[in-house]
This record gives C-alpha cells, sequence and structure tokens, in this order.
C-alpha cells in the first residue's frame, strides 16, 4: 500500500501542495545559478550531475531519517525507478548543458516548454485527445521560444536551444513517470534512488569527465546540490496535491532565474527573452487551465446519499 496516503482534508493538501511547490521553485532557482557559476569555473555538464547527486544526497537521507525509517526507502518497482532516473538523468545532463551554453534567464524560460511537449507525449504516447485550444496554446509556446532564441540576428546559440528544448522534453516524461511512480513508492524512496543513480552514472563518466578544480567551484556545486536535492523533495511532496492546482506556480522559476541571473552575473533580461517568457508561461497556464476544466466535465458526477 504507498506510504503517501494521507487523511488530511483536501484543502489541506492543496494548500501544502503549493507551499512545496514554492518551496522547489526557489530552491531549483538557487540551484541553477550556483551550478551555472560552478560552470563558470570550469565544471562540466557529467561533473555537475554527479556533484549535485552527490551532495543532495545527504539531504534526502536526513529527511528520512527525521521523519521516517529507512524502511521506506525500500523500492516496490525496481524496473519503474530504472526507467525514471534513466530519463532522469539523461534530462539533468541535458539541462546542465544548457545552462553552460546559455544565459540563466534564457536557460530556464526553454526549459519550461515541458508543459507543452507533456501534451504532445500525450496524443503521441498516450493517445489522448488534444483539442484545437491545446494545439493552439502549444503553437504559442513554440513562438515563444522563436522570440526567445530570435535566430535571424544575434541570438542565441542554436546548439544551447536545441539541448534546452531536449531537456524539457525528457523532463516532460519525467512529470509522467512521476505520477505513476508516486502510486507505489514513497517520495522519499523516489528522491533517494535518483540520488544514487545520479551518483552511479556520474562516477562512471568521472574518469573520463572528471578534472581537478578551485575550491570555490565545489562550494558552489555543493551549495547547489543541498538546494537541488531540497527542491527535489518539494517538488516531488508537492504531487500529492492535483498537478493542476501546483503546476501553475511553476513559471515563477522564471522570475527566479530572471533575479538571480540580475544578481549573480548582471544580465538584464531582454525584451526578446521577457515577451518570449510571457508567450511560454501563458500557453503553459492555459493548457493547465483546459486540462483541469476537462478533467471536472468528465468526472463522473456525485449523487447525493438518499
Amino acid at each position: 500500500m504507498p506510504s503517501l496516503a494521507s487523511d488530511m482534508p483536501a484543502t489541506d493538501v492543496v494548500a501544502r501542495g503549493i507551499l512545496c511547490r514554492l518551496g522547489a521553485v526557489v530552491g531549483f532557482s538557487f540551484m541553477s545559478a550556483m551550478l551555472k557559476l560552478a560552470s563558470l569555473r570550469g565544471m562540466n555538464a557529467p561533473e555537475l550531475v554527479f556533484w549535485r547527486s552527490t551532495f543532495s544526497l545527504p539531504v534526502v537521507l536526513a529527511w528520512v531519517l527525521r521523519r521516517y525509517s529507512l524502511e521506506i526507502l525500500r523500492p516496490n518497482n525496481v524496473m519503474a525507478h530504472v526507467s525514471r532516473s534513466a530519463i532522469g538523468l539523461a534530462s539533468m545532463t541535458a539541462t546542465f548543458q544548457a545552462l553552460i551554453l546559455l544565459p540563466l534567464g534564457d536557460a530556464t524560460t526553454i526549459n519550461f516548454t515541458a508543459p507543452l511537449f507533456a501534451t504532445i507525449l500525450s496524443f503521441v504516447l498516450l493517445k489522448e485527445p488534444v483539442g484545437r485550444h491545446r494545439w493552439a496554446a502549444v503553437l504559442v509556446g513554440f513562438v515563444g521560444v522563436i522570440i526567445v532564441a530570435h535566430p535571424s540576428g544575434a541570438g542565441l546559440p542554436l546548439l544551447g536551444v536545441a539541448i534546452a528544448l531536449a531537456a524539457a522534453v525528457g523532463q516532460a516524461s519525467v512529470t509522467i513517470t512521476l505520477r505513476r511512480l508516486q502510486r507505489s513508492e514513497h517520495v522519499g524512496a523516489i528522491v533517494f534512488w535518483f540520488a544514487v543513480a545520479g551518483i552511479l552514472v556520474g562516477g562512471l563518466l568521472m574518469p573520463v569527465f572528471g578534472h581537478a578544480h578551485e575550491t570555490t567551484a565545489f562550494v558552489l556545486v555543493a551549495l547547489g546540490g543541498l538546494a537541488g536535492g531540497t527542491a527535489q523533495l518539494l517538488m516531488t511532496a508537492s504531487l500529492r496535491a492535483p498537478v493542476s492546482a501546483v503546476t501553475p506556480f511553476d513559471y515563477l522559476q522564471m522570475v527566479g532565474a530572471l533575479l538571480f541571473g540580475w544578481l549573480f552575473f548582471a544580465t538584464m533580461p531582454t525584451a526578446a527573452t521577457l515577451g518570449g517568457a510571457a508567450l511560454i508561461a501563458g500557453s503553459g497556464l492555459y493548457t493547465a487551465v483546459r486540462e483541469h476544466r476537462l478533467r471536472r466535465r468528465s468526472a463522473p458526477a456525485v449523487l447525493p446519499a438518499a
């Protein structure tokens, strides 16, 4: 039986889910800024994956030992963890490479095409019906990407944009996988085994990609790992609430990225970045609201007790 079951009132579940999601937004924004700074000191993407996973693991273990026990880490569906970890690590590597190649705000903005790709994947893989309104939202979102990239002028490197889009595809797949995985696995187990997978895979790559770095680089990546581990726990825990209630708050991460970009890198967002971000966020929010309404309409009516 899943250990995520809760007898809290629905309103409390939603409120707690929103608070968790907001905490995750702050954590991921700070993590991205720290890892971007570490990359400027020579860290490459495989190294960032390894050290981010390594430094996030103590956060997960401390949380598990304080609130539960090591028993919750026992996996009930090993292959589901393997699948989630494989997709997640590929997406994480692409995300970090995009951070290296692109300004922080632009990389984060393009990354938020993930909900648009989730719509496409639900149509292609799950054969879910997608109406013209949602297809229009997807089109508007990708127009936003083109505006952010502005390839006709002195815009962003197209390789960085392509890698950021690939990372978004991976994150869309992870979201679907997490929803399924939470039916049988504890939040702590999901995050713990993902961190372990990152350490194992990253450790195998370190002899090839690992290099010596100054102490500052390790301090930055340690801060990023701690923030990322905390944010991962909060994000996964937030999914106890309905997805439509929590995912709209993800777009605040764009604001966080622009703020940290200004604080740490003295980069001001361009008009193209702001305009494209508005289209991407608007299309994603419209898709979330539309899906929520469709689910409510398709839900069977509950008859009052006689």
